[in-house]
């Protein structure tokens, strides 16, 4: 707890590297920074876009180290046959931007962004419809610390 503290105590910058390591393969909460920040007055747009941009860096570097994984350890540790593959690989074709969408789901998120990466989804598709998931997500977290301000206001 300590760590997040001091993250909160950088601002949009503290923000930005908790989401970046949420976005990561690192187990991480950067919904909490993000509520200390509102909760210390600073702007909820720039804690958005903080946040976002951080996150979508983070599930980035996760896309592209599927990417560079090789189709031999999706046989050799998954064992999952070529023609599998290939039809995983067909059914995503057009559709991995879709996917792509609901990365910021906690746990699955990272799976889906690692095996979209290793399945060669679209990558501009991908990761423009990731960033999109990131930002609603993060957009409700900030509508949703904003009404408990307002219903419990001497909590905070």
């Amino acid at each position: 707890m300590e760590f997040i503290a001091s993250l909160s105590e950088w601002g949009y910058l503290g923000l930005f590297t908790a989401a970046f390591l949420a976005g990561s393969i690192l187990p991480f909460s950067s919904e909490v920074v993000l509520g200390l920040l509102l909760m210390a007055g600073y702007d909820p747009w720039g804690c958005v876009i903080s946040a976002t941009l951080g996150n979508w860096l983070g599930g980035v570097t996760c896309y592209y180290i599927g990417y560079l994984g090789k189709s031999e350890w999706i046989h050799t540790y998954l064992k999952i046959s070529e023609e599998k593959l290939s039809k995983m690989q067909h059914f995503l074709k057009g559709k991995g931007s879709l996917f792509g969408f609901f990365v910021f789901i906690p746990v699955i998120g990272d799976i889906i962004i690692v095996a979209l990466g290793l399945l060669r989804a679209n990558p501009i598709g991908t990761l423009l419809s990731m960033m999109a998931g990131k930002f609603s997500r993060y957009y409700l977290v900030v509508i949703g610390v904003n009404y408990l301000k307002e219903w419990f206001p001497n909590l905070f």
